[in-house]
């Protein structure tokens, strides 16, 4: 059983930022996830990434990173911009959310990780290289510049991405290994990029035809998560 909420996180940027909170139902306190949505936002699918994840034992908290203001593309094109740069407010909208969540009574303040997917997993790498998460999760992500995670990563591609794969999960490995930083990456051959949600509609089918092949593709998507909780419970 879980418990969730529509929440709002007072940011460092001031105003407060809307989100979404799902946990387990035990009161006792226990790991956490800051989780960042792909490019389509606040979607079903992310709901439902996130309340399996509360299934499993996390209480996760997906900031509405698209409700900064009140003109909706420009909140996504500034928020891809972070992404890209690694600078802008994205960033510190999502460390209020951390220090939302390190303060709920349901939540150990020293067991918070970070998941993302498709945008989300550049966050995910860039949170990594700060020091305040205890592992990190991106999924299909990468950033425009160099990352060096601090923490443990379990990261996944998709192999048919002609766009964030390209070399780079080799990259990334190699970085981690080298550096000695624990680390599960793994490339997918027969998946496209977000193998790990549908998307219904025009806009799935368009996407299946671009260059990242963006599709479900529920075997790499079963393995994924499998790996996925494998290495939370291991290092979170």
């Amino acid at each position: 059983m879980t418990v969730e909420a529509d929440v709002a996180v007072g940011s460092v940027n001031g105003g407060r930022l809307p989100g979404f909170l799902v946990r387990p139902e035990s009161d006792d306190p226990g790991p956490a996830l800051v989780m960042v949505y792909e490019l389509h936002g606040m979607t079903p699918e992310m709901r439902r990434i996130a309340r399996e994840l509360a299934r499993a034992g996390y209480t996760v908290l997906i900031p509405d990173l698209f409700a900064r203001g009140p003109v909706k593309p420009l909140c996504v094109a500034a928020t891809m911009a972070t992404m890209a740069t690694g600078r802008g407010a994205a960033l510190g909208d999502c460390e209020s959310a951390r220090r939302w969540l390190a303060a709920q009574p349901t939540v150990d303040p020293d067991r918070i990780g970070v998941v993302g997917f498709c945008m989300g997993g550049g966050f995910a790498l860039l949170l990594s290289q700060t020091g305040l998460y205890r592992v990190a999760v991106p999924f299909y992500g990468r950033t425009a510049v160099r990352v060096e995670p601090v923490c443990p990563v379990v990261a996944s591609f998709g192999g048919r991405d002609r766009e964030f794969t390209d070399g780079y999960p080799e990259r990334l490995e190699a970085d981690l290994a080298e550096r000695g930083v624990p680390h599960d990456v793994k490339v997918y051959p027969d998946a496209g990029h977000s193998f790990m949600t549908r998307t219904p509609g025009i806009t799935g089918a368009l996407a299946r035809r671009l260059p990242i092949r963006a599709d479900f593709h529920e075997p790499s998507a079963t393995d994924a998560t499998q790996r996925m909780l494998a290495f939370l419970r291991t290092h979170l």
